[in-house]
């Protein structure tokens, strides 16, 4: 498994909000093209006949805007986290990178007050990370823990367990 743990932290803040800022980026364009295309992608008779559609475009327009918010919300958040380096043997905070290995394949993730779900790639593009926050599953097992531990998580509705082999 290559060893994606050297990846600094401060640096996978700063990858983390460069996603997040894309991702507003995109719901907002999502939302303009939306909100014109309720108002004026049908004509009048059109928009009579099936007001709908212009509900529906709507709709869709207020659900980027709402995806918008949160990611400018979680940039904001982001933006006051310091996270500071582990000491050895130390446990798992939020900021940690945690390295994971079970019989089959390893994963390595950044725990971080935000961006669930969202892939970080490594130094140099070799390997990546996964952010996950401290209220999912995966979060909740490895808080606290240290090198050797090992946590049960399950994960898409299979159980898993992982042994904590690296953290920085």
């Amino acid at each position: 498994m290559n060893r994606v743990g050297m990846v600094e932290v401060p640096k996978s803040c700063d990858v983390l909000a460069d996603r997040l800022r894309e991702s507003v980026a995109v719901a907002q364009k999502a939302q303009r093209a939306a909100v014109e295309e309720a108002r004026d992608g049908a004509t009048a008779a059109e928009k009579r006949e099936n007001a709908r559609v212009a509900q529906e475009y709507s709709s869709l327009a207020r659900g980027q805007g709402q995806r918008a918010d949160k990611a400018l919300a979680e940039l904001a958040a982001l933006a006051s986290f310091r996270p500071s380096r582990l000491p050895a043997k130390a446990p798992i905070t939020l900021g940690a990178i945690v390295e994971v290995e079970d019989e089959s394949l390893g994963r390595t993730f950044f725990l971080a007050p935000v961006g669930a779900g969202i892939e970080l790639s490594g130094p140099g593009g070799d390997g990546f990370l996964s952010v996950v926050t401290p209220v999912s599953p995966i979060g909740k097992a490895v808080l606290g823990r240290r090198v050797g531990d090992s946590v049960e998580v399950t994960v898409q509705g299979e159980p898993r367990e992982w042994t904590i082999t690296f953290v920085e």
